[in-house]
C-alpha cells in the first residue's frame, strides 16, 4: 500500500486512511531522523496541519518520493511556499467546510468582547452579584464594522453582521462585487469603522499588516477582533495601543507565538483571550478530517485533488 506521513495527532484523518494506506506518525518516532530515513524514500503523501509544525525544505529534503501533501486548515501560513513549488509538489487545503462555524465564533468574539461577556461571568462567580453593580458596557449599537480579508469567512460574517443592523465596509486585495464599502488599504477602512475584524490569510505577506497606523486609525472606541493568523498583528503594537487608550478593546482567538500568550496581554482587562478555537466544534473538524482524507484518496486513485491550494493547482 501507499506510504502516507503523518505529521502531527490527528485521529479522524489517521483513521480515514488507516485501511487504505500504510501510515507512518512522525510524532511517535522516539528519533524523528531516523523514522525519515528509514521510509522516508517510500512515503507519496503527507498529512500535515500548524500542530506538526512547519512543512519546508528540512522536512522535504527525506521525501524525494513526495508526490501530495494535505494540510489540515483552511490556512496554509505553516507551509512554506517555495520550497513545495519548487518540488512542483501539490498542496490541499481544508475551504469551506469550516466557514460557518468560524463566522459564529467571529460574532461571538465580537459581542464577548463589546458586551464584555467573559467579565460578567467573573463577576458573578465572585460573588458580587447584588453587592457591586457591574459596569455598563460598549454597544454594538450604532457602530461601523471592517472587515480586512473579505474571502468566503468574510462574507459569512458580513452576511450575519447584516441581521445586526450595523454598517460594514471592507479591504482584501482584489475588490469585490459585493453591497458593502470598499476602501484601498487597511488604514484607510480602520479610519471608516469603529471594528475592525481581521480574516486575511496569515504568511509573510500579511505579516503585522495591522500595527500601530492600523490600531492609531481605528481611534479610541476601536475593538479589533482577529481570527485569522496572530502573526497579522504587531502585538508589541496592539499591547501598546490597549495601555494608552489608542484602541478600547480586542478580541482575539489566535496570538502571535501561539500556544505562548504574552503576560502583557493576559493582564488587561479589556482583552478577550481565546485558544484558537474558530473551527474548533465537532462537526467542523469530523468535516476538515473527511477533507484531507478526500484529498489524499482522490488524489491517489485520479490524479486529481479535492481542495488544491492557489499556488499549485498549475502543477495538476
Amino acid at each position: 500500500m501507499t506510504d502516507i506521513l503523518i505529521t502531527a495527532p490527528m485521529p479522524d484523518v489517521e483513521r480515514g486512511l488507516a485501511a487504505r494506506f500504510t501510515l507512518h506518525r512522525l510524532w511517535q518516532a522516539p528519533d524523528r531522523d531516523a523514522l525519515l530515513a528509514e521510509v522516508g524514500p517510500r512515503i507519496a503523501g503527507l498529512a500535515v496541519s500548524s500542530s506538526g509544525g512547519r512543512l519546508g525544505e528540512d522536512l522535504l529534503a527525506h521525501l524525494p518520493a513526495l508526490q501530495i501533501a494535505a494540510s489540515f486548515g483552511v490556512g496554509y501560513d505553516h507551509v512554506d511556499i517555495e520550497a513545495v513549488t519548487a518540488r512542483r509538489l501539490v498542496v490541499t487545503n481544508t475551504p469551506g467546510v469550516l466557514t460557518e462555524e468560524v463566522a459564529d465564533l467571529t460574532l461571538g468574539l465580537l459581542l464577548a468582547t463589546l458586551r464584555q461577556i467573559p467579565a460578567a461571568e467573573r463577576h458573578l462567580r465572585a460573588g458580587l452579584w447584588g453587592k457591586q453593580a457591574f459596569p455598563l458596557s460598549p454597544s454594538l449599537r450604532g457602530r461601523r464594522v471592517g472587515i480586512l480579508g473579505l474571502g468566503d469567512i468574510g462574507l459569512a460574517v458580513a452576511r450575519r453582521l447584516e441581521a445586526f443592523g450595523v454598517a460594514v465596509a471592507y479591504h482584501t486585495r482584489h475588490r469585490r462585487d459585493v453591497p458593502y464599502a470598499y476602501h484601498d488599504s487597511p488604514v484607510a477602512l480602520a479610519q471608516a469603522v469603529d471594528v475592525l475584524i481581521v480574516l486575511t490569510p496569515g504568511g509573510d505577506a500579511t505579516r503585522h499588516l495591522v500595527g500601530a497606523a492600523v490600531l492609531t486609525a481605528l481611534g479610541p472606541d476601536g475593538v479589533l477582533i482577529n481570527v485569522a493568523r496572530g502573526s497579522v498583528v504587531d502585538t508589541e503594537a496592539l499591547i501598546e495601543a490597549l495601555r494608552t487608550g489608542t484602541i478600547l478593546s480586542a478580541g482575539l482567538d489566535v496570538v502571535e507565538g501561539e500556544p505562548r500568550v504574552p503576560q502583557a496581554l493576559l493582564d488587561l482587562p479589556q482583552v478577550v483571550l481565546l485558544p484558537h478555537i474558530g473551527s474548533a466544534s465537532v462537526v467542523t473538524r469530523a468535516a476538515m478530517s473527511a477533507l484531507v482524507v478526500d484529498n489524499l484518496v482522490s488524489w491517489f486513485d485520479t490524479g486529481k485533488p479535492v481542495t488544491p491550494i492557489a499556488e499549485t493547482r498549475a502543477f495538476l
